[in-house]
C-alpha cells in the first residue's frame, strides 16, 4: 500500500521561498536568467517591478544587471507568458514555454461575431507577425502595416474596443504570438515599445526543443510543481489562466505515468513532482519585501493561507493577487507598501497589518535598503498607512 506524505502549510512555504531565492538570496554569480527560471517568470507589465522581483532574491544584482541580461546578452526574453501577461523568461527556455502555452485550450472569444477572428485567420496572422519580424524590430504601427501586407485588409480593420480607442483586428492574438516563440519585445524606439523575433523560437537547443508537446507539457507542470508544489490542478489553472477540466485531465495523465506524485496538503488532495517530496522541518522565517506582480504573491496556493486574516482584505483586490506590493512575514502577507522615487532618493512607505518585533523592524529596514540599491536609489522607510489604491 503507498503512503502519502502529509505535508503542512508550514513546509510547503518553507520550501517554496527557499527555491524561490527568498528564504535567502541566490548565490553570488548566479546568472540572473537563472533566479528568473526559478521563479517561472518575472512578471514585466511594470518594468521596475520585474527588476524588483529579481533583485531582492539576490544580494548584488541591480536593475542594470537585468537590463543586460534583457538587452545586451538576451539571456532574458520580455515575451506574453502566463495567463496573456507580459513577463521576463529565460531565453534558452522559450521552446518549454511555447510548448506549453500553446497546449492551453483557447477559451470563447469576449468579442462579438463581426470583431472576432476565426482559428484559420489568427493562424495566418501569428505566421505572418513571425515572417515580419525576422532580423528587425517593428513598432505596433510597423507591425500591422506588414501584417495586412501578408494576410488582407481585414486584419488591419480598427474594430477591437481597447482603452477608450479601437485597434486593429489582428492585436486580439498578439499573446498568441509571443505564446507560440514568433514574437517578443524589442528595446523602446523613444517612447514607441517594438517587437521582433526570439532569437530561440523554435530552436531543439532550448529547453524543451527535443521533446514532443506532451512530453514538454509534463515536464513543464513538473517546474511548476517544483516551484510551487503541492498544488492542485486547479491551483496550475489558475496561475495560467487554463480551463480547470484541460488542467484536471493533465494531472491525470501525469500521476497515470508516475510523473507527479500525491500528496496530502493541509487535508486536500495535492500533487508534487514524482519523488519530490523532500521538505524543511521548520517553517519559514524573516522578512521580505515583495513587488507588484510578483510570482510568488501570484502562484502560491492556498490564497486564503498566503493572505491570511486582515491581509486578504487589505492586500488582495477582489480577491486578485499582485495589485499591492506585499509585506512577508514568516512566508505570510502582514502588510503592503508602495514606493515613490524623485531624482535619485525613493521613499518607501510600509504599512504593517501585524505588530513587528524589534529583530523583524531591523530586517524590514534591511530590506528596504536592498530596493533601493537593486533601483539604484537611496532609499528612505517610513511606516505608515499606504495610501495609493491599487497598481498605482
Amino acid at each position: 500500500m503507498t503512503t502519502i506524505s502529509k505535508i503542512t502549510w508550514d513546509a510547503a512555504s518553507a520550501r517554496r521561498t527557499q527555491r524561490q531565492h527568498l528564504a535567502g538570496p541566490a548565490g553570488d554569480g548566479t546568472p540572473v536568467a537563472e533566479v528568473v527560471g526559478a521563479m517561472m517568470g518575472a512578471h514585466a507589465q511594470v518594468p521596475s517591478a520585474a527588476e524588483v522581483s529579481v533583485g531582492v532574491r539576490t544580494s548584488g544584482l541591480t536593475r542594470a544587471d537585468v537590463r543586460t541580461a534583457l538587452w545586451d546578452e538576451r539571456s532574458l526574453v520580455k515575451t506574453y507568458g502566463p495567463r496573456g501577461t507580459v513577463h521576463l523568461l529565460p531565453a534558452r527556455e522559450l521552446p518549454l514555454w511555447s510548448a506549453a502555452l500553446t497546449a492551453v485550450p483557447t477559451g470563447p472569444s469576449p468579442f462579438p461575431p463581426d470583431v472576432r477572428l476565426t482559428e484559420e485567420q489568427a493562424a495566418q496572422v501569428v505566421a505572418a507577425i513571425g515572417e515580419a519580424l525576422e532580423d528587425t524590430c517593428l513598432t505596433l504601427d510597423e507591425l500591422t502595416e506588414e501584417i495586412v501586407a501578408r494576410t488582407g485588409p481585414w486584419a488591419g480593420d480598427r474594430v477591437m474596443p481597447a482603452f477608450q480607442d479601437l485597434w486593429p483586428r489582428w492585436r486580439q492574438v498578439l499573446h498568441r504570438a509571443g505564446w507560440a516563440g514568433t514574437l517578443c519585445f524589442g528595446p523602446n524606439r523613444g517612447r514607441k515599445a517594438t517587437y521582433t523575433r526570439p532569437p530561440v523560437a523554435g530552436a531543439a537547443g532550448g529547453t524543451g526543443g527535443a521533446l514532443g508537446p506532451g512530453e514538454a507539457l509534463g515536464a513543464f507542470v513538473r517546474r511548476y510543481l517544483y516551484a510551487y508544489g503541492p498544488a492542485t490542478p486547479q491551483h496550475f489553472a489558475k496561475w495560467l489562466a487554463a480551463p480547470t477540466g484541460w488542467a484536471g485531465a493533465v494531472f491525470r495523465e501525469l500521476a497515470a505515468a508516475d510523473g507527479i506524485e500525491e500528496v496530502d496538503f493541509q487535508g486536500t488532495r495535492a500533487w508534487v513532482a514524482a519523488g519530490d517530496t523532500a521538505f524543511p522541518d521548520g517553517p519559514v522565517r524573516g522578512v521580505r519585501l515583495l513587488p507588484y506582480f510578483d510570482a510568488y504573491v501570484i502562484a502560491a496556493q492556498p490564497r486564503e493561507r498566503l493572505f491570511p486574516g486582515a491581509a486578504y482584505e487589505r492586500a488582495l483586490a477582489g480577491g486578485q493577487a499582485g495589485n499591492y506590493p506585499v509585506l512577508l512575514v514568516d512566508g505570510v502577507v502582514a502588510g503592503v507598501w508602495h514606493q515613490r522615487r524623485q531624482g535619485r532618493r525613493t521613499t518607501v512607505t510600509v504599512e504593517p497589518l501585524v505588530r513587528l518585533t524589534a529583530r523583524q523592524e531591523r530586517e524590514l529596514g534591511e530590506r528596504v535598503e536592498r530596493v533601493g540599491e537593486v533601483l539604484e536609489a537611496k532609499a528612505e522607510l517610513v511606516v505608515g498607512e499606504v495610501r495609493v489604491g491599487p497598481h498605482a
